[in-house]
């Protein structure tokens, strides 16, 4: 059997595993073959050699491993409120343990006066320590706990109960071990391994999970991330030179009327050298004969939409057509307002397809498109229904694009022979690092300035004590002659809590802000798109005086004289929306405020996401603090892109190495595109065994 063969063995065929064990990790953990267990890594270790004693403990800052007995075990309470209590006695003296959870397989397992190491960090209550939830291991002779570090891995009630603790699933990694390590295949090339002076993969594994000392650790890590991130970018690296070398584009030769008409007449503000710079990036690109993919990056306000009309303009003065989808009818909606105001008094001709447009409607704008005489299309997923065809569409904007599926945004690429240039718009600033990995088959602009004379936000936390205080303010604004928006958050799992609370705080607020003074409207997203609508314009063209909603305003309303935003429940809210929706405000001349208001105790992270706001309004640090607290799969709908399925490596942490596995997989491909020779074979191999990138390398000669 080969090396890779074996490796893909089904784990039931595992020493100590079997098939009711098998399905148990494949369920839990997503371990299915013995390679899926291999890249199972430790999150923790501990150094064994090293134990306190109880008469030690006098901090709740650290960690410590005890090793001792267990007595008097009681249970108090029933259903949720139950816990479990154990002393656990050394020689110096005596600790309390308490359990919440998993009380039942506690009971089962641990024995009292029976020896066993315990690890946790203490909880100070009162002037007393106690260790909650514990991790706990009874004393086993078979393994010499001293020789390495300890590995601790993550693992859940289902799988303890069946033996597969973090100890059992260690001691599955030495079944393993034991009859693979000799032949884990390497991947890598000599001359990679020998420049990063990087250990064999199949000792970086060994070490990975058993580390002799810290320092093989820390080699075994380095090489391991190296390898996880050098194949991500490998593989959007390739696409990009495969789209620069064959994918056939549209040239857009002119910079003509429809541009210069507009630029110098109809420019509704003066560009930054921003903007400037980025709408010099596309024009570069149109200009090329390959199909364009770049990536726009701007924060909220920041004139993106501005950017991408004027590409639009270049697309139109050399006969194509332009589209630009947007995920929500509330946001085309904005975008097709917005254009044609600033296109008023030119002869272009701009429509709207939604789902809302009428059979007549889509008559028309079928007609339009079909003959050529529709320029400029904005709409939602109604722009992909095969039934929309062009005369010749050269030119795609996606905004907001992590909203749509891959599938969706492809199918407006088979709308030309020859697909359109495509610019993939985002207001969610994201790390650098994460577009380099996410995002690294694109091109890359940003928008970094504001335009002129847009005075920052200023943003405040208050928590319920102090909602007279904030009604007060309220009164202060509307009085001035601005709006109010008032939002609500979005609990996933209750469509239904999340309307009773919005009613309620209508409710609460139609007593504080009475009629006919204050006008109200409320927008949420059970309700008609016309109702929907009928609200947002009312509230657009200033007949109601503050607008209570959920997050459907998000994204896609454009009120100037919207000078404060209300968050309520603002620590439900994840960063990345916070920063959305407080850039609903501040898009006038005027001072603008954003209040988040919130209960009195909160988490750490919480507190630290709502300190962020306060502090900041800088897009790109709230993006940095944002995939630190949340990680890289939750950010922007990232999970669904596959490419943020990490093993090992930790976008932000290991930035270092991102941009080295970047260099040396842009270094490689210059030097070998298709990998040719001799020395890169092994690296070839090992992406036509995994397919570990989109691209398919099985087209390579």
């Amino acid at each position: 059997m080969s090396e890779v063969n074996l490796l893909e063995t089904p784990i039931k065929f595992l020493k100590g595993v079997g098939p009711k064990k098998a399905i148990l990790l494949s369920s839990e953990l997503n371990i299915n073959v013995f390679e899926d267990l291999l890249n199972y890594f430790p999150f923790r270790y501990i150094d064994r050699s090293k134990f306190f004693k109880v008469s030690e403990i006098n901090s709740d800052s650290i960690f410590y491993q005890l090793k001792g007995r267990i007595s008097r075990m009681e249970s108090f309470g029933k259903g949720r409120g139950q816990r479990l209590t154990a002393v656990f006695s050394d020689e110096t003296g005596s600790i309390q343990l308490v359990w919440f959870q998993g009380i039942k397989w506690i009971i089962e397992k641990i024995k009292t006066n029976k020896e066993y190491i315990i690890y946790g960090k203490p909880n100070n209550y009162r002037g007393r320590y106690t260790i909650n939830h514990p991790e706990i291991e009874e004393i086993d002779n078979e393994i010499d706990f001293e020789k390495y570090l300890y590995p601790v891995y993550h693992t859940g009630d289902k799988l303890s109960i069946s033996g597969l603790n973090s100890r059992g699933i260690s001691q599955l990694l030495i079944n393993l071990l034991q009859s693979i390590s000799k032949v884990i295949p390497e991947n890598l090339s000599q001359k990679i391994l020998s420049d990063n002076n990087f250990l064999a993969r199949k000792d970086a594994f060994v070490y990975i999970h058993f580390p002799p000392n810290n320092e093989l650790l820390e080699k075994s890590k380095k090489r391991l991330i190296f390898e996880e991130l050098f194949f991500i970018q490998l593989g959007v690296i390739k696409l990009r030179l495969h789209r620069n070398l064959k994918s056939q584009g549209h040239i857009f030769k002119n910079v003509g009327k429809y541009f210069n008409d507009f630029y110098s007449k109809y420019l509704p503000f003066e560009l930054t050298n921003a903007q400037k710079k980025v709408i010099k990036e596309i024009r570069s690109d149109m200009g090329k004969p390959h199909q364009m993919n770049r990536l726009l990056q701007g924060d909220v306000g920041s004139g993106k939409t501005l950017v991408a009309l004027l590409c639009m303009l270049i697309a139109a003065d050399n006969s194509y057509q332009s589209a630009l989808m947007a995920p929500t009818e509330i946001l085309a909606i904005q975008h097709y307002n917005s254009i044609t105001k600033m296109l008023a008094g030119m002869d272009i001709n701009v429509a709207i397809l939604t789902g809302s447009s009428t059979t007549a409607q889509r008559k028309i704008i079928h007609k339009n498109l079909l003959d050529g005489t529709l320029q400029i299309i904005i709409g939602t997923h109604a722009l992909i229904e095969d039934v929309v065809k062009f005369n010749n569409l050269g030119f795609v904007v996606i905004d907001e694009q992590h909203r749509f599926g891959v599938a969706q945004r492809a199918k407006l690429w088979t709308k030309n022979v020859i697909p359109p240039d495509v610019l993939v718009m985002t207001a969610t600033p994201i790390p650098r690092t994460m577009a380099m990995t996410l995002y690294g088959d694109l091109d890359y602009s940003v928008i970094d300035e504001l335009p002129m004379g847009r005075k920052p936000i200023i943003t405040l936390h208050f928590t319920e004590a102090y909602r007279l205080r904030v009604f007060k303010f309220m009164k202060e604004i509307i009085d001035k002659g601005h709006q109010v928006y008032i939002v609500y958050p979005l609990i996933e799992e209750s469509e239904t809590l999340d309307l009773k609370n919005l009613m309620e705080g209508y409710e609460a607020i139609s007593r504080s802000f009475p009629l006919p003074k204050y006008k109200l409207g409320i927008v949420h997203g059970k309700m008609e798109p016309k109702n929907k609508d009928f609200e947002m314009q009312n509230f657009a063209h200033g007949i109601t005086n503050i607008l209570i909603s959920t997050t459907v305003i998000e994204v896609g309303v454009d009120v100037p004289n919207a000078s404060l935003m209300i968050i309520e429940n603002a620590n439900r809210f994840g960063l990345s929306q916070l920063h959305q929706l407080r850039g609903r405000v501040g898009r006038g001349d005027e001072q603008s405020y954003c209040i988040l208001m919130s209960e009195g105790r909160l988490s750490n992270e919480a507190k630290t996401r709502l300190e962020t706001m306060v502090e900041t309004s800088d897009g790109f640090r709230i993006a940095d603090i944002d995939l630190k607290l949340r990680g890289p799969g939750d950010l922007q709908g990232t999970q669904q892109s596959g490419l943020l399925d990490l093993k090992i490596a930790d976008i932000i942490n290991d930035e270092k190495i991102v941009k080295h596995a970047r260099a040396t997989a842009n270094n490689l491909l210059e030097d070998d595109p298709n990998l040719e020779k001799k020395e890169n074979f092994i690296i070839k191999n090992y992406l036509l065994m995994h397919k570990t990138t989109s691209f398919d390398w099985g087209k390579i000669s």
